[in-house]
């Protein structure tokens, strides 16, 4: 298993454990000030932290709908096909009174548009609710299976196969549900 190591997001103002290998994008690009974006150095995986608008009720009429709207958000108008196959509720060891979400997905490219060209990307989105600093943070674990980098043979979602790369991602996620902190409540604004 990888080692995790604590990162400070946003200026410190919370706080993660992210594996060892993966680093701040920010760092070689720029970078929304709403977001932070992790890039594992030795793959095609990612981590994005970011911070937006708690949905109301006229744009998401329940907490599964809101976690819904931010994946379809963040998928953007893509032709690509999407398959979800799993969503739950779930536990911020250290914010355990906070509502929080979780949902995993795949989506299929119905276009070659990149090189080199995933069979399909799987998703993990994290949905934290702040309805008090009216607030959603939403995180997200990007995994590209790209041809040659996974054993095929070992992933079949509708058998709940998911093979060793989404076994890392599923670490990366608990990792952070264990360990993730708001340290400065000042980040976000009072309204």
């Amino acid at each position: 298993m990888a080692a995790f190591i604590p990162t400070q997001l946003y200026g410190g103002a919370l706080t993660a454990e992210l594996p060892a290998g993966f680093g701040d994008v920010s760092d070689i690009r720029q970078v929304p000030d709403n977001q932070e974006v992790y890039l594992d150095a030795n793959g095609f995986a990612s981590i994005i932290f970011d911070i937006t608008e708690c949905l109301d009720q006229s744009q998401a009429g329940n907490d599964e709908e809101a976690l819904k709207f931010h994946f379809h958000d963040i998928a953007g108008d893509t032709t690509d096909a999407t398959n979800f196959w799993q969503s739950g509720t779930a536990t911020f060891t250290k914010m355990p009174t906070f509502p929080a979400y979780t949902l995993i997905a795949t989506q299929h490219p119905t276009t070659a548009s990149r090189r080199p060209q995933p069979d399909f990307t799987a998703i993990l989105l994290i949905l934290l609710r702040l309805e008090q600093k009216k607030t959603d943070i939403v995180i997200t674990i990007n995994v590209p299976h790209v041809p040659g980098e996974y054993p095929k043979d070992e992933v079949d979602f509708a058998a709940a196969k998911q093979g060793p790369l989404m076994d890392h991602a599923a670490a990366m996620r608990q990792q952070i549900l264990e360990t993730f902190e708001v340290k400065d409540w000042n980040l976000f604004v009072d309204e």
